[in-house]
């Protein structure tokens, strides 16, 4: 078995717009009146491996934030995830032997990032598996309010955000996979996560063309 926990992520420059594979098939138009965005894991735990102020952590928060002020004004619902500390051993499953006990520390581990924070409008579920749909009401929330489009950003690419992604696929729910304002280990996990999205499930796009869609603009 190797090293359990999160390895020390060296900074590495996020996707451009012009790099992002085409989607299968072209894709699927955003539509506001359909879609919610997703808020992943941007939790003060998850966050401690990335160099401070600098790529890919410092972009993703910004582009984040500017998803978050865009789907507000145009009456996107929000949701986000968050695991909780001291989770027993039971109710951990197989995520304890790859990655340990995980959170332990209330104050310094559970918090979601403060500039990221939710509003008392938005949703915020708590995280089990990789996937947000495992084991929440993320489907139930969104199907009661006629969204059956994603917007996915957060921590880690190519672990939650992309199977979050697949599980959506296989739930009819379109995945709009936000490329600059997801971040991972590093840019070749990174890419392929981008790059799987893309060749089976969703539609990789960047930040500014969200926010342009949301708009209006787009």
């Amino acid at each position: 078995m190797s090293q359990k926990g999160l390895p020390t992520i060296a900074p590495y420059a996020l996707p451009e717009a012009a790099s992002l594979p085409a989607p299968r098939g072209g894709g699927w138009p955003l539509e506001p009146g359909r879609a919610a965005l997703l808020v992943h894991d941007m939790q003060r735990y998850f966050l401690r491996p990335y160099p401070a102020g600098e790529a890919p952590l410092a972009p993703v928060v910004a582009h984040i934030a500017q998803l978050l002020a865009a789907a507000r004004r145009a009456g996107v619902p929000v949701f986000y995830t968050a695991q909780h500390v001291n989770q027993d051993r039971r109710d951990r499953g197989l995520q304890a032997d790859l990655w340990g006990p995980g959170m332990s520390d209330a104050g310094a581990h559970q918090p979601i990032l403060p500039e990221l924070a939710p509003t008392p409008e938005d949703f915020v579920l708590t995280k089990h598996r990789y996937s947000a749909f495992q084991r929440s009401n993320l489907e139930r929330l969104m199907r009661a309010r006629g969204r059956d489009q994603l917007i996915i950003c957060g921590v880690y690419a190519h672990i939650g955000c992309m199977l979050t992604a697949a599980d959506a696929f296989m739930r009819d729910i379109h995945p709009f996979f936000v490329a600059d304002a997801v971040a991972d280990f590093s840019r070749a996990k990174h890419d392929m996560a981008v790059e799987y999205v893309a060749a089976v499930c969703g539609v990789p796009c960047a930040t500014a063309q969200v926010v342009a869609r949301l708009e209006g603009q787009g």
